[in-house]
């Protein structure tokens, strides 16, 4: 991890940042710098709570103990005052917080409307089906939308995304992830016609996020024997201290 550092003018902050390098040494032989595990891991769960993990927890609880419209109003106090921290501190907006937002205002404001928790959660479900299209059409048009996500969670080197077979990587990867959307989307609405709201939120936490993690997974194993295949030495970093 890098230090944090300062914006020039500005005196605030700014989160420190992993990123995957690639160094060459006079042999010319390439090797890829790949963060330690377990500080990627540490990097990547405070955006994951911020944006996915929080609001969720808050909605289930506040349901729990308040009812529905206090769980709507809660999920979405979250994400807004999670942005408002960023936004304070000078700090990236990420982009699961930013898609986060944009949804849980659309799904609350309608939500809000009809009083219907089936609108509420059949939204996002909807809206992972549309996301899942929208990866499709960027494999097609070769400009893998998965690599903006990528830099969210670990910078990569201009290098290596200019590479041929790292294009190719996240052109399928982009498909990969376009066809988990889809089969959790449709799990997800089999779901919410067959099972009670408390029951639905759980349930569909553990769909989704098991999805997830198998495709978080295979991307990482995948990028790394495709580095492998393009004669690039791989080395994962080691913690120190």
């Amino acid at each position: 991890m890098e230090p944090e550092s300062k914006d020039r003018g500005s005196g605030m902050k700014q989160a420190p940042r992993l990123a995957i390098t690639l160094d060459t040494d006079e042999k010319q032989v390439s090797t890829l710098q790949m963060p330690v595990p377990r500080a990627a891991i540490r990097h990547a769960i405070p955006l994951v709570i911020e944006g996915v993990l929080g609001p969720l927890a808050l909605f289930y609880v506040v349901l729990i103990l308040t009812g529905f419209r206090g769980a709507l109003i809660a999920a979405l106090s979250w994400s807004y005052l999670a942005l408002g921290r960023r936004l304070y501190k000078g700090e990236r907006v990420s982009m699961l917080l930013f898609f986060g937002i944009i949804l849980i205002t659309l799904r609350t404001t309608l939500a809000l409307v009809t009083g219907s928790a089936f609108a509420y959660f059949a939204q996002p479900t909807a809206g992972t089906f549309v996301i899942s299209l929208v990866l499709f059409g960027s494999a097609i048009l070769g400009r893998p939308f998965t690599q903006r996500f990528a830099h969210d969670f670990c910078p990569i080197d201009p290098e290596i995304m200019e590479r041929p077979l790292v294009r190719r990587f996240f052109i399928r990867i982009s498909v990969l992830w376009a066809t988990v959307l889809m089969l959790n989307a449709g799990i997800v609405f089999w779901l919410l016609l067959s099972t009670s709201l408390r029951s639905f939120v759980i349930e569909r936490s553990v769909v989704t996020y098991g999805l997830t993690a198998v495709a978080i997974f295979f991307s990482i194993t995948r990028f790394v024997a495709m580095m492998r295949r393009d004669n690039i030495k791989v080395e994962w970093a080691r913690a120190t201290g």
